[in-house]
């Protein structure tokens, strides 16, 4: 069997060390080759880190932001980073989302294709992607990362489909990445248990939950930190004061909820549920 490979499909820079950067890390340390799509540039990103908010950053945004996606990448462990080549979109009814280059408003073939291209060429046994409901932060671009990965996963096999791209290749399964509500909750328990102001509002619980749809969770005990070095690399975007993301003490946080969570949306192979590894079936 060819080696294994991981493909994760982000919208933003950060959004790879937010999601998903502890299990690419194990996978990385079994073996596993991985590759990151970053569909757009972030340029529409916030400066959220007040030390970095500066004339010469806010003018170089973009080119600073992709510089911070190398190093984060470079920490979590990726063999490989693609970019899609789209601008970010920002929000709905900004001036950003309705630009002709924005990723919301590609025309949807192409950035398939764009991704069917990479599919063929990284041949990945197994995708991450942004999962069907995204109600609780419904942001143009994951949105559309979501639109774009499941017909890439049917077409990137067929050889009728754009054979100019390469030669066709069938990735095995795909996966929706999940914040999942257990997680939340028992960040916040821990939160009040050892006196401190958490950061998640009743908003968060009000938020649906899709953890009845989890099929897949990932023990990333070893691997907790990753996640954390890889935010810090995104300096722009990642206030080290924030309490959302350092309000615990790590050695507290490396214990409250030591997963994360996938659900299994296509697959091509045979696996019991629930499962414990994303290549399951396919070793």
């Amino acid at each position: 069997m060819a080696q294994l490979c991981l493909l994760s499909v982000h919208a933003h820079p950060d959004d790879e060390a937010s999601k998903g950067a502890p299990t690419v890390a194990r996978y990385k340390t079994e073996g596993v080759r991985s590759v990151l799509v970053t569909c757009t540039g972030g340029e529409e990103g916030d400066i959220l880190n007040p030390a970095m908010d500066r004339p010469e950053i806010r003018g170089n945004l973009a080119e600073v932001r992709l510089a911070e996606l190398a190093a984060a990448a470079a920490l979590i462990g990726y063999d490989v980073v693609e970019l899609l080549g789209y601008r970010d979109s920002g929000m709905p009814d900004s001036e950003a989302n309705a630009r002709p280059d924005a990723f919301a408003n590609a025309e949807l073939d192409e950035a398939v294709g764009r991704l069917v291209a990479i599919i063929r060429r990284e041949r990945p046994q197994v995708i991450l992607t942004y999962g069907d409901d995204q109600q609780g932060y419904p942001h143009p671009d994951h949105l559309r990362v979501h639109d774009i990965s499941l017909p890439a996963f049917d077409l990137a096999g067929d050889p009728s489909y754009r054979p100019e791209l390469g030669e066709p290749f069938e990735p095995s399964k795909l996966y929706y990445s999940v914040w999942a509500r257990a997680r939340v909750q028992a960040t916040h328990e821990k939160f009040l248990e050892l006196g401190l102001e958490s950061p998640f509002t009743e908003e968060w619980f009000q938020r649906p939950s899709d953890d009845h749809r989890i099929t897949t969770s990932i023990d990333i005990g070893d691997h907790f930190d990753v996640r954390l070095e890889a935010l810090l690399a995104h300096a722009t975007q990642v206030d080290p004061e924030s309490t959302f993301w350092f309000g615990l003490p790590r050695d507290v946080a490396r214990t409250v909820h030591p997963f994360e969570d996938f659900i299994l949306a296509r697959s091509r192979v045979e696996s019991d549920l629930p499962e414990i590894d994303l290549f399951a079936g396919l070793r």
